[in-house]
């Protein structure tokens, strides 16, 4: 079982105690040299046997010299709520209907969580769909990474996804906010931490329920999203079998005007008190806004940074855009995909959408796509993948992978 504290094993603590790993990370891409094969490696050089003191040969360290490692993607799955509500249900609460928002943006359905659902529930039952597909025992699982903007804990929804699955190494477990490019980040946190962290298996999840955030009134913006989780398991391997050849991570905080979700604080009594304090203690708890967006501003930013991203992480890869089976990109907008995919140009054939039936899930729409389209035998083991998240932040990255 790793840990955060160093590259190896608490199986050698003698040697993790007396001679620090050293680790190189380089950023944005797995291509440091032409002669590491265009994959990242962490390597610990350490000192021969009679170094380490008489009691240790090298029949009995574990610690080689160098270590490479890649990671693979070997397990998937997905969840959704049960209430379906399609365009024409959206047409009995605003002004809309379905050719109008269709037209606009794809969608003709997406699912709303209600009741006594949760959207740690349906993380929970997509993770286990992935650690069966994957056959990784939750005992097994290194580290969870939840990437969520809407967790059901203002601290994180990570550890109680944990331990529903019975994770009984209390394992680290944590949540990533990136809107939705989240899912993306998480994949290369994963990397990370398996290159670097001597991490096994690492538990990916994209979950959100953007629809509590909605205002059902604006027609801008409730048309647009759904609820739902997917999960990735992402795994160790010999470095020949690596999975993820490069990426590219973006932020922009000046475009944050152009979408968002800000805490509106309450009105607060500004009289002044008898000491000439001013009133408003203790604070009233804030709330937050419903999601304020330009979509016109959001479609040029989408257009524009992503393919950038996109032909970043290629070039870093050392592939070309011939190379890719499959363009898999956050569900935001069908235009948006139909876009990208020409700049790049990428036939229909193989670019892979499920935005018709779900609507923007945030986080969770590049997992869920992913999930459906390796169920369905359209994504098969070997087939390389350009995916790409952008979202609030503003964030956006890309990920050139290979499922399997």
């Amino acid at each position: 079982m790793a840990n955060t504290s160093g590259l190896f094993s608490p199986t050698v603590p003698s040697l993790r105690k007396r001679i620090p790993p050293s680790i190189g990370v380089y950023r944005f891409s797995f291509c440091p040299s032409e002669r590491f094969s265009k994959r990242i490696f962490c390597s610990s050089i350490i000192e021969g046997p009679e170094k380490l003191g008489s009691g240790v040969s090298p029949s009995e360290s574990r610690v080689p010299k160098l270590v490479s490692r890649g990671c693979k993607l070997v397990g998937c799955g997905s969840a959704v709520p049960k209430l379906q509500v399609s365009n024409d249900d959206l047409a009995k609460i605003v002004d809309t209907s379905d050719e109008w928002i269709s037209v606009r943006t794809g969608i003709r359905n997406r699912r709303v969580l209600t009741g006594k659902d949760n959207l740690t529930t349906l993380a929970i039952e997509a993770s286990r769909k992935a650690l069966q597909m994957a056959e990784v025992d939750p005992d097994e699982v290194d580290l969870v990474l939840l990437c969520t903007s809407t967790p059901e804990d203002l601290f994180g929804s990570a550890p109680q996804i944990q331990k529903a699955l019975g994770c009984k190494s209390n394992p680290l477990a944590y949540d990533i906010t990136a809107a939705c490019s989240g899912f993306v980040l998480g994949l290369v946190s994963a990397a990370c931490y398996i290159r670097g962290g001597g991490f096994n298996n690492v538990l990916v999840i994209g979950a959100d329920a953007l629809s509590r955030y909605v205002d059902w009134t604006d027609r801008g913006t409730c048309i647009l999203f759904g609820d739902a989780a997917g999960a990735i398991v992402v795994q160790a391997c010999d470095s020949e079998e690596d999975g993820l050849f490069g990426f590219d991570l973006h932020s922009d905080g000046d475009g944050q005007r152009h979408l968002n979700a800000t805490i509106q604080e309450n009105e607060i009594d500004q009289a002044l008190g008898s000491n000439g304090s001013v009133l408003g203690f203790p604070p009233v708890p804030p709330s937050y806004s419903c999601i304020q967006m330009n979509g016109k501003e959001v479609f040029r930013f989408a257009v524009r940074c992503v393919p950038q991203s996109i032909e970043s992480a290629l070039e870093k890869a050392g592939l070309a855009t011939s190379s890719i089976d499959w363009l898999l990109l956050h569900q935001a907008n069908q235009r948006i995909i139909d876009a990208v995919a020409t700049r790049l140009e990428v036939p229909p054939e193989r670019v892979i959408s499920n935005l018709a039936n779900y609507g923007n899930t945030s986080a969770a729409s590049i997992p869920l796509a992913l999930d459906e389209a390796v169920r369905g035998g359209k994504v098969q083991p070997g087939h390389t993948i350009a995916a790409a998240g952008f979202g609030a932040g503003l964030t956006w990255g890309s990920a050139i992978i290979r499922w399997g």
